[in-house]
């Protein structure tokens, strides 16, 4: 393996992974403090008109074009609320990218075929597998509430969003950190009897 590539991944993952980590931070800093509007897409009446009656809260907009609520003068939990549909998917995304880079730092140490690198890839498969629809569901609970406190008969259920497939991603990296654990344990037992 060649470890000048190896070693500018893993240098360019963890770089991605602070920048991801600063942009989780900052988001969440700049989103809580800022005071303007909060807006969140729904789709429950995408192809319905709005009526004068639709029970919405005071200083919320609603726009049935759009399928849109925006309230003028979020409370602070509707302001958290809004936040829930970005910050699982950043913080998601510098953990992977943390645990990928540490992957690779153990490639260019001991070797592509060791314990530690199964054990490594065996950690980032379980943590995405887990990690994918467990920010999807914070991400659609987070968005399902905020529809909610906005309208409160117009919300739908929380749902699973997010890109589903990375699960089989994950398995599958699971699947090779222990069949490379295997390998590994293969290995030093032929090196044992030899």
């Amino acid at each position: 393996m060649n470890t000048r590539l190896t070693r500018a991944l893993a240098s360019v993952t963890w770089a991605l992974a602070v920048l991801c980590g600063l942009a989780f931070l900052g988001t969440g800093v700049t989103h809580m403090l800022d005071d303007g509007a909060v807006c969140v897409q729904t789709d429950f009446w995408r192809n319905a008109t709005l009526a004068d009656s639709l029970p919405v809260r005071a200083g919320v907009e609603a726009s049935s074009s759009a399928a849109r609520l925006c309230q003028d003068s979020p409370s602070v939990g509707q302001r958290a609320a809004d936040l829930g549909g970005e910050l699982p998917w950043l913080l998601f995304g510098a953990l992977a990218l943390l645990l990928f880079s540490r992957l690779l730092k153990a490639v260019m140490v001991q070797g592509p075929f060791t314990e530690a690198v199964a054990q490594r890839l065996s950690v980032l498969g379980w943590f995405v597998a887990v990690g994918t629809p467990l920010a999807g569901l914070l991400e659609g609970w987070s968005r399902s509430w905020l529809v909610g406190s906005m309208a409160p008969i117009v919300g739908s259920g929380p749902t699973i969003s997010g890109p589903l497939v990375l699960v089989l991603a994950g398995l599958a990296a699971v699947i090779m950190g222990k069949i490379m654990r295997e390998g590994v344990r293969m290995r030093e037992d032929l090196e044992g009897t030899i």
